[in-house]
């Protein structure tokens, strides 16, 4: 009965009301809607686009993407080296990459310190992620702002399931640089970081929070996300049919037929651009680019800027490196850190391939 009440009240909008909440399905429109009282919490859903313009690549960009980039590790096919299987049967390849791509390297990015602005103005209700870089950690976000859909590298544990030994991420880090294989120093099983792998489930925060997160959101910003990924993807039809949902991408996506969606569990796929659309707006571009724009309209440009200088100052004297800073105007990093946005999965599912 959930299914059909679901079905019937998304698809064909039958018992609810779609109120229109935008001025206009433009930024301008979703900036004036922020600034007003109909808008107190808004929940960031986040993929791999955002980290690009600090040096980290994404995985499905045809030549600089990381699938691209794997004929070193003499693999099967491109995915294994993030399936739980494999891993488990040979971890070098993964570790090998992970000393190439660890985290801490990296600045956040503009669309990570808009991020933190929407905490410090009050407005954020939650920053789900995909990504397990950790930058949003590093642009000021904690804990409980965020859910890390794809687990994160602060801890590692056991593989073992009779073992699940816990070890800090010095403990990982001091592994991975002198190329050793993390081995569990009470049963000599391999340990991995607590990243999800396809293969295993998402972490149970991320559907605890969802519970709550999502009937009380206002707003919601998609950012850098290809929205193809599975059960992430399905968080955009998850809001209240009248909640506005802006996207910043380089491209259209997550326009899903709604029939189609409804009857794979998918929820309501945006609609930008036909006579029914109410709610739903694309702005495509950079990210970083898009995040300055929408800062500007609500007048926070400056307060943005001047955030993300002030930050990167701090990360360079803690670190001792005096490298650009690596602004929207700046070249990114030729470096490139841990990889996200795959597909992962929920109890009983199989991963989907991207």
């Amino acid at each position: 009965m959930d299914f059909l009440r679901n079905f019937f009240s998304q698809t064909l909008g039958l018992g609810t009301q779609k109120e229109r909440l935008l001025d206009n399905l433009t930024l301008e429109g979703v900036a004036h809607y922020m600034l007003s009282e109909r808008c107190r919490r808004v929940i960031c859903l986040v993929g791999a686009g955002i980290s690009t313009s600090a040096g980290i690549p994404d995985f499905r960009s045809p030549s600089t993407g990381l699938y691209a980039n794997l004929q070193k590790y003499h693999l099967p096919y491109p995915e294994a080296i993030f399936e739980i299987g494999y891993f488990k049967k040979h971890p070098e390849p993964f570790f090998a990459l992970a000393k190439e791509l660890y985290p801490g390297q990296f600045k956040p990015t503009v669309c990570h310190y808009f991020i933190r602005l929407l905490k410090e103005k009050g407005l954020l209700l939650r920053c789900y992620t995909q990504n397990i870089d950790t930058l949003e950690r590093v642009a000021g976000l904690e804990p409980e702002d965020l859910v890390e859909a794809h687990g994160t590298f602060h801890t590692s544990h056991c593989v073992s399931p009779l073992c699940r030994q816990e070890y800090p991420l010095s403990w990982m880090k001091e592994k991975i640089f002198s190329e050793v294989t993390p081995k569990c120093e009470k049963c000599q099983s391999v340990v991995k970081p607590d990243i999800v792998f396809f293969g295993e489930n998402l972490p149970p925060r991320f559907f605890s929070c969802i519970q709550s997160d999502f009937l009380k959101v206002d707003l919601l910003i998609i950012m850098g996300t290809s929205l193809q990924v599975q059960p992430f993807a399905s968080l955009i039809g998850k809001a209240p049919l009248s909640t506005p949902r802006l996207l910043i991408n380089k491209e259209k996506t997550g326009q899903t037929d709604p029939f189609l969606g409804m009857m794979m569990g998918l929820g309501g796929g945006m609609d930008f651009d036909s006579k029914k659309a109410y709610r739903d707006v694309a702005w495509l571009g950079d990210c970083d680019q898009g995040c300055l724009a929408l800062a500007d309209l609500l007048g926070w440009k400056k307060e943005l800027e001047d955030l993300v200088r002030k930050e990167h100052a701090s990360i360079d004297a803690q670190s001792g490196s005096r490298s650009p800073n690596p602004t929207t105007a700046a070249a990114p990093r030729k470096s490139s850190p841990p990889p996200k946005e795959e597909a992962r999965t929920t109890e009983g599912e199989k991963p989907q391939k991207p």
